[in-house]
Order: C-alpha cells, then structure tokens, then sequence
C-alpha cells in the first residue's frame, strides 16, 4: 500500500551467547559437533505496520526488543528472520553519539551524520545554520566531540536527525537527556513534524509523552508484541506487566478480534480503552461497565463513589469546591501494611494527580483478614473543566515486592463543571493586583 511507511513482518532476532572466547572460536570455525552458545531471542515474530503520517509510540519493560527493533527498522541490525519494508527517508536517533566520530569537532561531526543519512554536501550546508541555532552549544560545536557533557551530544546529535528534513523521524529514548528547555523545543518540533505528516516511531519510558504524542502503541515484552492500540489501553495493560498482573487473550482469535475492534474504534474517533471486560458491580450511569480490573485479590474495592461539598453522590463536580473520593475495601487475607489509592487522568490516559495513604502518611498499620476499611479523600476540585477518569486501587509490599491486591482502572467519569478555565491542566487560583 502506497501510504504504508513501515512494515514489519514477522521478524526474530537471535543472538549467539558464549561462555568465554574461546567457544566463539570454535563455533567460527565450526570445531565439533555440539553447540558452543546458548540462543537468546530478543525478538520473536513481531508485525507492525505503520501509515504515513503516524506517531507510533513503542513500550515495553528493559529487555523487551524495542532498541533492536528499531535498529532493525533503520537497518542497523539485520534480522535472523522475517523482513522490513521502509517507504522513506530515514533519520535516527537511536543511542547517545552514534554515528558521531569522537575525534571529528561539531561541524565535521554533522557532515558525517548528514551523509550518513544520504544528503550531499551542499544540502547539508543548507541547513547548517538551522542545525547550529537548534544545539545552541556555542563554540563547543568547534571542539572534539570527545569533550562533550552527555547533553551536547544529544542536543546536536537530535538537531542533525530533525532538521535534516526527513521523511521517518526514529528516536529511542533520547530526550531523557538534555535540560528542561531543551526537551520542551524537541516536543515542540514533534508537533511541528505530525502536522506536517511526517512519521514518528518514538521509544520511551516517559508514558505521559507517549500519551500525548502517540497516535497508537506497540506494547513490547521479552521480544514478543504483546499487542497494539490507543496509548490508554496499552499504557494500562503494560502496568499489568510491571506488577506481573497480565493476563494474555485465551486465543489467538481473541487477540486478532481485539485488534480489528481498535481499528474500526480507532476509524470512527472512539477511544479503544474500555475492550477488557472488568466486574463492577451495579454499574451506575457514570461508571464503567467494562473497566479494566486486576489483581491478587488478597483485597477487594467492594464499593466507590464521589461526593460534593454537601456530602450529596455525584460524578459532576464544581471546579473550585471541595469533593470526597470514597471507596470501601474488604481484606481477604492478613495484609501488612495496606496502601489505597486513587489517580485522575484525562481522557487520553495521561495521569493528572493523584495521591495514596501512603504517601500522605495516613494509615501505616497492618490489617486482618474479613476487616472493612472505608477510606475517604477529601480534596478542592482545581482541574479545568472537562471529562477526567478515576481509577482506585490497593496495593503494598511483600518483603521488597511491590504488589497489586485490587486495582480499578478508569472506574468513573467525573465531570468538572467550570466557568473559568485557564491555561493547562489545573488552575493555580492566582490572586491578581494590577497597580
């Protein structure tokens, strides 16, 4: 298909591990008849298409495959199988100085990566003064790149891959580097490149940027695609594997079948979030009758809801009022050292706020088996006007482990109800004197 930028189809990549040297010799040579390595397979059967114009985000634990993946895409890596089929003008950012010569200064340095790309010398020098406004590190551009702090090199390294003009833009995990301002001229010009309908793969484990940014998500683990869809729905599921919580589709033909539904959600504008049937109980009109539900069970939020000032049941709030978080949860077993907790994030699943008693030192004792607590988080409605989810869940450690006993995911809608909304997120309620 002709608006088809990438296409990954079933692709594995196995590495050879050795003991010592000695037995990569060995098996160079093809010394005996047994193996002298042990297989590790970073990647295992992954497809990924993605469309001309797109902002894939790809996320997964450490180790999960998404460097390798993506220097297989750029052509760094070859796969052991499988093949990849780019429609495009690549620029990669894929780790801290590479591609730079430690010896060359700034200048040389971007010559060298700009023809690596595939522009000739006077194209590069087009766009020279772009590339040098955009690093803004001075005359350090005429020093060897050997004397650069970790920042120089990815705010020059970053200026060559995004103002070269090209048609892919790649980057993996590269702007944890770099200060404060930096990053913000970065995001800006990802802005810029999705509405110029450039494609963007973006690795990172800054989840609120990939919620932002992201038109759809991979979701990554152990060299296996677990699946792919709404940045909401796969950030939620990828939490599930930090605390060891997935659960994987029964069959195949479940998996395939979610998949068609984001697409066709996706085709029609709705957020493919809310496909994993959970158990509330008693959905009311504000709830969630396919919430995202997991855990150990050692507890259970048996009941939720949300009060105004006036202590009334509501899921709209005044902005500016206080209002009550409510949740009643039943312990199962013994628990140590219980934490109960609720986030608000908005509608594209970027987490605004959110707190536990833990953290507010509010309950730090051990509970028994068949107690009931009901735990209550009063707080003043400071977020602008507009839908936000609320999500509750029950955690703690056992031994040094941190472990999920019932978690709710985007259990209610709350709506805040607002005549003055200012810029961003939450209103600082700034007093103002003009003399």
């Amino acid at each position: 298909m002709k608006d088809i930028a990438i296409e990954v189809k079933d692709v594995g990549k196995v590495y050879k591990l050795y003991d010592k040297p000695s037995d990569r010799i060995k098996d160079a040579l093809g010394l005996g008849r047994k193996k002298h390595y042990t297989e590790h397979h970073a990647l295992q059967g992954v497809d990924m298409t993605i469309r001309q114009g797109e902002c894939v985000g790809i996320i997964g634990t450490n180790g999960s495959g998404k460097s390798t993946i993506l220097k297989i895409i750029t052509g760094v890596l070859t796969p052991t199988s499988g093949e990849v089929v780019v429609n495009g003008r690549i620029s990669a950012l894929l780790e801290l100085g590479a591609g730079f010569n430690m010896e060359y200064n700034g200048i040389e340095n971007i010559y060298l990566n700009g023809t690596m790309i595939g522009f000739s010398k006077k194209e590069i020098e087009e766009k020279m003064e772009e590339i040098l406004s955009f690093a803004d590190i001075g005359d350090y551009v005429y020093q060897p790149a050997k004397t650069y702090s970790s920042g120089m090199f990815v705010r020059l390294a970053f200026a060559v891959a995004i103002n070269i003009d090209p048609e892919i833009l790649i980057v993996d995990e590269a702007l944890s580097v770099g200060d404060v301002f930096f990053q913000a001229k970065c995001y800006h010009k990802f802005e810029e490149f999705k509405k110029m309908g450039k494609t963007i793969v973006f690795v990172s484990h800054d989840l609120s940027s990939i919620s932002k940014y992201c038109d759809r998500v991979v979701l990554l683990n152990q060299g296996v695609k677990l699946g792919e869809g709404s940045a909401k729905k796969m950030i939620d599921t990828y939490k599930q594997v930090l605390v060891g919580q997935y659960v994987a589709p029964e069959s195949e033909e479940e998996r395939l079948l979610d998949d068609e539904k984001l697409r066709e959600m996706a085709a029609k504008g709705v957020d493919g979030s809310k496909l994993k049937k959970g158990s509330a109980e008693t959905p009311g009109a504000a709830e969630n009758p396919e919430l995202l539900e997991y855990g150990s069970k050692k507890a259970l939020i048996k009941e939720y809801y949300v009060t105004d000032d006036k202590g009334i049941k509501t899921t709209a709030v005044l902005k500016g009022s206080r209002f009550t978080i409510h949740m009643k949860v039943e312990m199962l077993q013994k628990i140590a050292a219980p934490i109960f907790a609720f986030t608000i994030k908005n509608v594209r699943g970027t987490e605004i706020t959110g707190t536990n008693t833990m953290v507010e030192k509010a309950f730090l004792e051990s509970v028994e088996a068949g107690e009931v607590k009901e735990i209550n988080f009063t707080q003043e409605m400071n977020l602008q006007g507009g839908e936000y989810l609320l999500s509750l869940g029950v955690t703690g450690y056992e031994g040094d482990d941190f472990t999920v006993y019932h978690r709710l995911y985007d259990v209610l809608n709350v709506t805040v109800i607002s005549d003055k909304d200012t810029v961003g997120y939450y209103d600082m309620n700034s007093v103002i004197e003009v003399k």
